[in-house]
């Protein structure tokens, strides 16, 4: 048996038009490139600059927790260890921290940019900035955690360094 549309060179075989889909997806390529730029960066990192006074002293108010090769922290607080702990449990660093805010609250230590703005609450005004210092020998995982328990102390920004800072 031979089917009688085989031969037959006229019959039209069935296609899948394309032209539709393709539409569709530049329409879409358009929304989403028109959409990305508008997503905020959650994360900005400044680059730090050459200081200008090569003869400038660390504050009394810097708070650095170093994290040593070891992985012992140690709370730094200008030229004085306030306190000590270890990466895999950084709580006794953290709860510092918070009692260092709420020291600064009390006493009075506002940001500099913020000691005249009285229509902020306090908690707003508290000099809050810590930076975490840690060889690069060292696991960024550790170092993570470090960067979690300070964070959740409520400090804010954090700051890293890598090497330690010229005297």
């Amino acid at each position: 048996m031979r089917d009688a549309g085989a031969g037959n060179p006229t019959r039209t075989k069935p296609s899948i038009n394309v032209t539709p889909l393709i539409d569709i997806l530049l329409v879409l390529l358009i929304i989403f490139m028109v959409v990305t730029p508008l997503k905020p960066a959650r994360f900005k990192a400044w680059a730090p600059s050459t200081p200008e006074n090569k003869d400038a002293k660390i504050s009394q108010l810097t708070l650095v927790v170093a994290v040593a090769p070891d992985l012992s922290l140690k709370l730094w607080m200008g030229n004085e260890v306030i306190a000590e702990g270890s990466a895999e449990d950084a709580g006794a660093v953290a709860a510092r921290l918070a009692a260092e805010w709420r020291e600064r609250k009390t006493a009075g230590k506002w940001k500099a940019e913020l000691a005249a703005r009285t229509d902020l609450p306090p908690d707003e005004r508290v000099e809050r900035t810590v930076f975490v210092r840690a060889p690069r020998t060292i696991r960024y995982g550790e170092v993570a955690r470090v960067i979690d328990a300070v964070k959740g102390s409520g400090a804010q920004p954090v700051g890293l360094q890598t090497e330690q800072l010229p005297d």
